[in-house]
């Protein structure tokens, strides 16, 4: 029958392999946060080079700094 020492021992080493194993996992998200970012900025990008989007922010904007 094992100890209540040995069972103290043991549950650091787990503790450790399991952050082992998860090591990469934050790395991972990181790219695919970032290559998702970077997919909606290039959407955005070819979205207000069109004419008619320039046009309707040229609009707000100058609406915008209207006074009165």
């Amino acid at each position: 029958m094992p100890s209540s020492t040995d069972t103290v021992k043991r549950r650091p080493r787990r503790a450790v392999r399991r952050l082992r194993e998860d090591a990469g996992a934050a790395t991972a998200e990181y790219v695919i946060a970032t290559m998702a970012a970077v997919g909606f900025a290039g959407l955005l990008i070819l979205i207000l080079r069109g004419d008619e989007v320039r046009g309707i922010l040229t609009e707000l904007v100058r609406h915008a700094l209207t006074v009165g």
